[in-house]
């Protein structure tokens, strides 16, 4: 009879235990989609994107409420890689084009953009930032990101020109000039 009240005090242990991790596991989910709700939020109040697509999207790019402020320079940086590589200048450029958007040195967003200076970001990232970026110029509750189409092509435009060419002549390669046309044409297809 006590070697019984033994096992059944082991398998009610056991089976507390196991009700306990279970407990710890559905807080833990429950957590985790109060933080993914509110990191969802955060990206349609800054954007004024409210599609949730969309907003998976961007964070299947990598883009969250810290690196948010990049979305806009995404088209500055296909133009910069278009020759396949980043000029110093064109670097000093876009460093400072990001700082005078707010983006801090050591930042979340100015760590992001370093990666991308040093190593070109896939193709489909900037083709869906460019069909992001349409869908945020579209919406007008996202002030926070506080940038036009015309703001965004002047931008590339003098990257651009930032560096190449003998004396100044020819600056924009057949590259560039590709890049922009099709930019230009994105943005302002919406």
């Amino acid at each position: 009879m006590a070697n019984n009240d033994g096992i059944n005090d082991d398998i009610r242990q056991r089976e507390d235990e196991y009700f306990r991790r279970q407990d710890r596991e559905l807080i833990e989910r429950m957590r985790q989609k109060a933080a993914d709700a509110a990191t969802r939020k955060s990206i349609e109040n800054a954007t004024g994107i409210n599609d949730p697509e969309q907003i998976q999207e961007l964070q299947a790019l990598g883009f969250s409420p810290d690196t948010l402020a990049l979305l806009p320079l995404v088209p500055v940086l296909q133009v910069a890689w278009a020759e396949g590589g980043i000029s110093t200048a064109e670097r000093t450029m876009i460093v400072n084009l990001a700082r005078s958007r707010d983006i801090a040195a050591g930042s979340p967003a100015d760590v992001q953009l370093h990666e991308w200076l040093e190593e070109k970001p896939p193709e489909a990232t900037f083709r869906k930032a460019s069909r992001l970026i349409g869908a945020m110029l579209d919406r007008p509750a996202g002030a926070e990101m506080q940038v036009s189409a015309d703001d965004l092509i002047k931008y590339c435009e003098q990257i651009a020109q930032a560096s190449g060419g003998l004396f100044g002549i020819g600056k924009v390669s057949a590259e560039e000039k590709a890049a922009l046309q099709q930019i230009a044409a994105q943005l302002k297809a919406r």
